[in-house]
This record gives C-alpha cells, structure tokens and sequence, in this order.
C-alpha cells in the first residue's frame, strides 16, 4: 500500500528522507491505537501552501512529501521511489514510474511517464534529471502546458535553467486545444530551433522558427517574442497593412517600449505609396500627483500635398495640495499641420480610433488649459481656450470664440443646505477673440463679464415637492471697437423667478406574475423673466438648447451667457414609472409635457424660431428596459397647430446573451427655413453583432471544431438624401485558438467624398495578431453599439490549484 507522509519540516530532501524513516517505523506502532481513539474536533488554520504566488523566502519552510509503492535506498544517500512515485513540495509535484534521488548533488532522475507540475504548468516527457532546490536539469522527449494562456508544445528536449527561466529545443508552440485523435495538428503554431520561456517576465523568444497556419508556412520568424500573459513588455506589436482609396499601400510597425510601470511608449512608422513615409508616437505617464499622454505624428514631405504634415496631442492633468490650498493643473493641445488633415488621415492625434462614424467633428480641433485653485469655500479658476478649424470649402465652418483667458470665482454656500436653502454665487470675466477669414479683427472681439446670485428653497413634502427659485444675471461687455448700432460698452442686469410643483403617488401592481410599484408624478413649472433688449449683444458661447424633457422645466431656453430668453411661461408634464418592488429598479417610464406661454417671447439669436403664445409643441416619451435583453427609449417632438410630428428619436437594442446584439434607431427633424442649422433630416440606424452558427464544443464550453462564424456592422441611411451616409460591415470567424475578421468601411468625408477601407484581421489567439489595413476590431468597438470583442478576457484568470495535480 502506498505511504503518504507528512512529517517532513525541513528543506533539503536528504534530511526530509530520514524522518520518513523514522515515521516509517513508528506507523504501525501507533495504527491500532489511532483507530481506537477518537478523533479530535477540526481545525482551521492558516497554511503557506495555498497561496496562489509562493514567495522565495518562505520556500526553505515548506514541507516535502513522498508517496510510493516501494521505498529503498541508504540514509543520508540516496532514495529510489517505484510504483506511482511521487515528490511534493510547495507548488512543483514531481510524478513518474521510477525515481532515485541522490543526497550528495541533491539530484532527482525520473524515467518512465515522467510528469512535472510547476505552478500549475505542467511537463511531461520520458526522462528527467533535476537539481531540485535550484530547478536545473533536463527533460527528453518532452510536451508543456503553460497555465495562463493555455499554450502548449512538443520538444525534443527541455532545460530548466532555473524556476523562471526554462528553454526548449526543436519545440512548438501553440494555443489551439489539443484533441484526442492520434492525428491531431494545431490550426496553428510556432516551429523553431530554441524557444527562450522566462516566467518572471512572462515573455517567450523564439529563434529559427517560422510561423504555420493549417499547415502551410505564412511567415518566417528568425527572432520573435510572444506573451505567456497579460503582463506588458517591450518589443514589436503585431504590423498593419491597409489598402486606402487615397494614401494607396500602408504599412505600419508599431514598437511598444515599456520604460517604466508608470511611464509606456508606442512607435509607430508607416509607409504610404502614395504618400511617403510617417512615425507616430504615443507616449503615457502616471505619477502619484499627475498623468498625462503625448502623441505625435510627423510626417515629411507628403508626395501627395507636397509639404510636410504634422499633428499634436497633449493632455495633462495634475493635482496638488498645498498650505495655501488646492491645486489643479490640466491642459489639452490638439493641432494639425493643415485643413485637409482630418480627410487625409483616417487616425487624428490624441484619438487611437478612426474618424467618428457620420461625425465631422474633427474638424474642430481645441486646445484649452484650467489651472485651478481651491481653500475652503472658495473655488478660483483661470480658464484659456484656442481653436483650430478644418475649413472645407463644401461645408464652411464660422470660427468660434476663443477664450483668451477666462477667470472664474464661485463660492460653496453648502454650510447653508442645513438649513435648508439651496445658494449659488458665480462671477467671471472673458476675453473673446475670433480668426477671421482676412485675418482682420473680428468685430465682436470684446470682454465679457458675468455675475450670477442664485436662491431657492426646497419643501420636501409627504407625496410631493415645492422649490421656489431666484436668480439674477448681470452681465458687462466691453468691445474693441464701437459701431453706429452698438456702443462700446453694453449692460444688462435680469431678474428669473421659478416655482417648481410635483406631486407623487404610489401603488402596487403586478404583471405577468411580477410584483411592481407604479408611480403617477403631475408636475407644474412656472417661470418669469422680464423682456430686456439683447439684440446688440454678440454671440459668444450661446446656441439654443435642444427641446427635451431636461431643458423643458429650465427657466432659459439657451445655453451659455449671453441670451437670458424672457418666458412668461408655464409647463405642464405628467410621468409615470414602474418599478421592482423588490429593488426599486424602473423598469417602464412614460411622460408627456407641454409648454404654455402667455406672452410672445421676443429676445432670440437672429435665426431661431421665437416661442409664440400659447402651447407649445407636445413632448411625448417613453423608454422600456424589461430585463438586460431588450431596452426601448423614444422622444416625439408633436406640433398640434400643423398636425404633424416635428421631431423625433426612437431607438431599441436587443442583447439576449454574449456576443448577440440588435440595435435600430430612426431619427428626424422636420426642415425650418428660419433656422440656418436645421436643414431638416431623416435618418434610419442599424447595427448588429450575432453568431451564424453555433461551432462545436465540449461539455466545458470551449470550442473543439467547426468554429463559430459571426456577423457584425453598423448601417447608417439618410432618407432624407436617399443614400448610404456611413457604413461598417464585417465577419468575424472564432476557431477554437485563432479568429479572423474581414471588414468593409465606408466614412462619409464630404458631401461629394467618402473613403472606403478594407479591413482583415488574422488574431492567434494568445499569440499575435496580422493585420490587413487598420485594426478591424477598432473600428468595430467605435462604430457598433454593443460591440464585444470575441475572447474579451473577462474571464478569471486560472488558478494554480485547478491544475494541482
């Protein structure tokens, strides 16, 4: 019968052995007794083997122990194990037919189904020779498991350097999960002369290798290194090569240069064909009291615009404490070398994703920095903004203001809500200067500044709520230049008052055998703001706020500072809400509300519609989020006096498990010649990610055969224009250790230009990726809504002890 002992306290493996004999001896002395005696209550304690990482200084506590059907040898010099012999310690099981340990040169030679686990990875040949406390030897004939990824291999031969660096001749590596048939061949995987394994860096060196996929050579692989996890680590990221309708042939070969655990690099050099030659960089740093990332992009002489192209990056942030205060520092610079910039280079700086889909925002590109500065109630801020446009003679763009600079003050009046009011002091003052397009001065150039006072007193009440509200706004603006419609210097001072009602009423309802609480929530908004002739103020940083169930109960119907609208007005809205009655979560929302003026509004921006008295347009909403599987949101925007729906916004998405999404959205906004920025659209979204078949798996799950072939894409249609405006579509295949992704990209750059890309994507699961063109999987996570890469890695990282045997 085996013996399994566990007295051994000591490292070295000679004196672990003279207590077996003595345990030995004194087993059958005490077995009898043992059984007669009865057995003490458990208990718990903490033990050094069950942690995941064995740290080096408490290996030399461990105990050893060994397990064999036939024990021999001499004290103090050698041991033999045969029959199921097997040598525990700490995290390393050493396991074979026969073994002999030799105490001298604290030697183990192992022959016949030789198995070693170290760590959770896992050794398995025909002979082994090994020091054991240093771990140096060597395996013949010899496969290997690695924990974290799951890759695999043959080699003739294996040599443990030591317990973190192992190196394997004539081998192969794979990450493709091995099947039963004698005839197995991985879709793919490594061959090379030596493969380097170091286990503290977690990195794999390949040298004289080539690179195999279903059997056929793809590509030669002198030197290579590869992960064994997720661990960073400096070398050659996976290369891109693109086919683009304007810059022709890409390749690029980013470098990853890990500098520090608080500092990275990525060096990027492309060749286009029809370009020339660009490098990229992105740099990264973080520090206990500041962050930060770098990105340039230069490339000389483009064949194409014949001059050079460049472009910018940099956000900072930093946030410090001082004996005077707190102190904030942030900035973010964006610059390109020209306005065909953003057409020409599907990536900007600063964005490692390619052009928005049916966005053009690009085309303004900010630089902007804050230093802040905070003790007690008070809060100081000094605030600068600059702009860059990307004209384009198709679709001009009129520069905004920049902000040159602007100093903010507010005070915390907090101590205040004890006692149950609510106060907000502001004060600031701006410069505004705008480029023009002759370069003169633009002739609203000025300064701006700006007070607010703001009150209100909350009544919380049993089913209901009153907040009275009082502001008032001053404003002070000094231009540059005056005009015969506008003095130089311009004051105004405008009171607001507010009454915000509502009530609440609750009850218990059930559907399709589901507890809920039902709401019903009236609510009344009043607003006054007297008229005050604004008319020769300039436009700043005011636009008209967008018509929404938010904006409705506002007391201004713009943004910014500089139109404070005059409403005399009421609104009127009424909600009501499911909720779980076990957790509260709402589950179903429906409202509606409607403005009503009683008198004409009369200040405006010059090209909105002003509000008319009497009702407004009716509002009309709902969103419907069951379960995680479906979700339903819309807004109507309804006009009563023309019959007709003005606006609307109705989208649903339907995720029923991973990897399976549905999305559709339609979106309209009816034409107004009063308004120079609402031309009227139509537009009509889909986007999907979902599997066209299931693939083959085994009783765990993972694939064993046959893969799984998905389908992935975003279309984006204007009936307005009646064509394709933006479109993504794609494949994606998901073997059982390698994917494939092949994707078509259409971008709207212009109203007359589009750019088309096609994207293809080789990933070895655990190894690598190839690409063809840009990173498919990019464009997929940016555009797709729901998108979910295939192998996310959310899953758990594997323990030791699931493999301890």
């Amino acid at each position: 019968m085996p013996l399994h002992l566990s007295t051994l306290r000591r490292r070295p493996l000679a004196a672990s052995l003279a207590m077996a004999w003595a345990a030995i001896a004194a087993w059958n002395a005490q077995a009898q007794s043992a059984w007669e005696t009865a057995l003490p209550a458990p208990q718990l304690k903490p033990s050094l083997q069950l942690q995941e990482v064995i740290a080096p200084e408490l290996r030399e506590q461990l105990p050893s122990y060994i397990r064999a059907e036939q024990i021999s040898g001499q004290a103090d010099i050698n041991a033999v194990l045969e029959g199921g012999a097997e040598l525990r310690r700490g995290d390393t099981v050493i396991r074979a037919d026969r073994v002999e340990y030799t105490v001298a040169d604290d030697t183990v030679t192992a022959e016949g189904n030789v198995h070693i686990n170290s760590a959770g990875n896992v050794y398995e040949g025909t002979r082994l020779q090994l020091q054991v406390d240093a771990f140096q030897g060597d395996f013949t004939q010899a496969t290997y498991q690695f924990l974290e990824t799951q890759g695999h291999g043959d080699a003739d031969r294996v040599q443990f350097v030591d317990r973190d660096n192992t190196v394997v001749y004539q081998a192969t590596y794979t990450t493709c999960l091995r099947d039963d048939e004698a005839s197995w061949e991985p879709d793919w995987m490594i061959r090379a002369e030596r493969i380097e394994l170091d286990r503290a860096e977690d990195v794999g060196v390949a040298h004289g290798g080539r690179l195999e996929f279903k059997g056929v050579p793809i590509l030669p692989v002198p030197a290579i290194s590869f992960p064994l996890s997720d661990k960073r680590k400096s070398g050659l990221l996976p290369p891109t090569i693109g086919i683009d309708s304007e810059s022709g042939l890409e390749y690029s070969q980013p470098y990853y240069w890990n500098i520090a655990p608080n500092r990275d690099a990525t060096i990027t050099p492309t060749i286009m064909s029809k370009r020339g030659v660009s490098i990229g960089t992105e740099f990264r740093y973080l520090e206990p009291t500041y962050e930060g990332v770098l990105d340039l992009e230069y490339m000389p002489d483009d064949k194409l615009r014949d001059r050079d192209r460049w472009g910018y990056s940099w956000s900072h942030s930093t946030s410090l404490q001082s004996p005077v205060g707190g102190i904030g520092l942030r900035w973010n610079l964006n610059r390109v070398s020209d306005d065909d910039y953003w057409r020409d280079f599907s990536q900007m700086p600063g964005s490692r994703a390619s052009m928005s889909f049916a966005n053009s925002d690009k085309r303004l590109l900010s630089s902007d920095g804050m230093a802040t500065w905070s003790a007690g109630r008070h809060l100081v801020s000094l605030y600068a903004q600059k702009w860059q446009v990307l004209q384009d003679l198709d679709a001009p763009i009129a520069p905004p203001f920049n902000r040159l600079p602007q100093l903010r003050w507010s005070y915390d009046t907090t101590h205040w809500a004890s006692q149950g009011w609510d106060v907000n002091l502001t004060a600031e003052t701006t410069r505004f200067e705008a480029d023009t397009w002759n370069g003169l001065n633009h002739p609203d150039n000025g300064q701006r500044s700006y007070a607010l006072a703001q009150i209100s007193r909350p009544y919380l009440l049993p089913g209901g709520f009153i907040t009275p509200k009082l502001q008032l706004q001053t404003s002070h603006y000094q231009f540059n230049d005056a005009s015969a419609l506008r003095p130089q210097s311009v004051s105004r001072t405008i009171p607001t008052v507010s009454l915000d009602t509502g009530l609440v009423f609750e009850r218990e309802t059930a559907w399709r055998g589901s507890n809920y609480v039902q709401t019903l929530e009236p609510r009344a908004f009043y607003t006054y703001t007297p008229y005050r002739d604004q008319s020769m103020l300039p436009l700043y940083d005011t636009a008209l706020a967008d018509f929404n169930f938010g904006s409705i109960y506002s007391e201004n119907s713009y943004t910014g500072r500089d139109r404070i609208a005059d409403n005399n007005m009421v609104t009127l809205g009424l909600t009501t809400r499911y909720l779980r009655a076990d957790n509260g979560a709402e589950v179903a929302r429906f409202g509606v509300a409607q403005r009503l003026r009683f008198e004409d509004q009369r200040v405006g921006l010059g090209y909105d519609t002003l509000g008319e008295k009497g009702w407004s347009d009716v509002l009309v909403g709902a969103g419907v989020s069951l379960n995680q599987r479906w979700s339903f949101d819309s807004t109507v925007q309804y006009n009563r006096d023309v019959g007709r729906t003005t606006r609307a916004s109705i989208s649903g998405r339907y995720t029923p498990g991973p990897y399976k999404t549905l999305s559709a959205a339609y979106r309209y906004q009816r034409a107004n010649s009063l308004q120079i920025a609402n031309q009227g659209s139509e537009q009509v979204d889909f986007g999907w990610q979902w599997p066209l078949n299931q693939g083959r798996s085994n009783a765990f799950g993972e694939l064993t055969g046959g893969g799984r072939w998905y389908s992935v894409g975003r279309l984006n249609y204007s009936m307005y224009d009646r064509k394709l405006v933006d479109a993504i579509v794609g494949f994606e295949y998901d073997s059982c250790c390698w994917i494939g992704r092949v994707v078509v990209e259409r971008v709207q750059n212009s109203r007359r230009d589009a750019n088309t890309r096609l994207l293809f994507q080789l990933e070895f699961v655990g190894f690598s990726r190839l690409s063809l063109g840009a990173d498919p999987m990019r464009s997929l996570q940016e555009f797709v809504p729901g998108y979910r890469p295939l192998r996310d890695g959310t899953g758990s990282v594997p323990s030791r002890f699931s493999n301890y045997d």
